[in-house]
């Protein structure tokens, strides 16, 4: 007996005839005045491994302790004993103010990374008012792979505490051939002091 739902074949014969979707939650971490947020592969149910080819990590209003923190992110390939993969990246922004007097649309020569082990900026400065905070996202590409480098892209957006609204455009490859098994995010002053990470695999992609 097949299940029918508005039209659509649901259940039929004891197999799914549609799709269930391709974007799989793995893990949600909240922060609570976190020094770092950490996704470390077999531990704490999570899974960052060969299980998909495409990992995201969505940002949901991180919220920083210190006023005009930058969000940032490293990796590691010794399951988060250390978080220092050398990557080549690219930065550029978009920001506007509350008040239309500033725009513009730049690269940014300062936030990005040539051949370095430093963690790389994911955002421009976010404002610790009680409504301010950066949201976006990031994907990570087979990072299990043992033949090729480790790229990622990733967009943020974040409300500046001078009332700029700043889209970030972040791109590049961590320069390893080694699996990347872990991966931290974190302010670079203060803590986390609110939000979440949530973590999804991508399949058959």
């Amino acid at each position: 007996m097949a299940f029918i739902s508005n039209g659509t074949t649901i259940l039929d014969a004891g197999a799914f005839s549609a799709s269930l979707g391709s974007k799989v939650h793995i893990k949600t971490l909240t922060a609570s005045s976190s020094a770092t947020l950490s996704f470390v592969d077999g531990s704490s149910d999570v899974v960052l491994d060969s299980t998909y080819p495409i990992y995201k990590f969505e940002f949901i209003n991180i919220h920083p302790s210190a006023s005009d923190g930058r969000f940032l992110f490293n990796l590691s390939i010794d399951g988060g004993s250390n978080y220092n993969v050398t990557k080549t990246t690219t930065f550029f922004r978009a920001y506007h103010n509350e008040s239309d007097s500033g725009t513009a649309l730049s690269y940014e020569t300062d936030d990005d990374l040539a051949q370095s082990t430093s963690f790389q900026r994911l955002s421009d400065t976010t404002g610790n008012d009680n409504d301010q905070s950066c949201v976006g996202s990031l994907n990570l590409f087979s990072p299990s792979s043992t033949t090729f480098v480790k790229h990622f892209l990733s967009t943020t957006n974040t409300y500046q505490d001078s009332d700029y609204s700043v889209n970030n455009f972040v791109a590049g490859y961590g320069n390893t051939t080694s699996a990347v098994n872990a991966i931290q995010f974190k302010f670079d002053s203060g803590n986390i002091d609110s939000g979440k990470i949530k973590l999804y695999g991508i399949k058959d992609s």
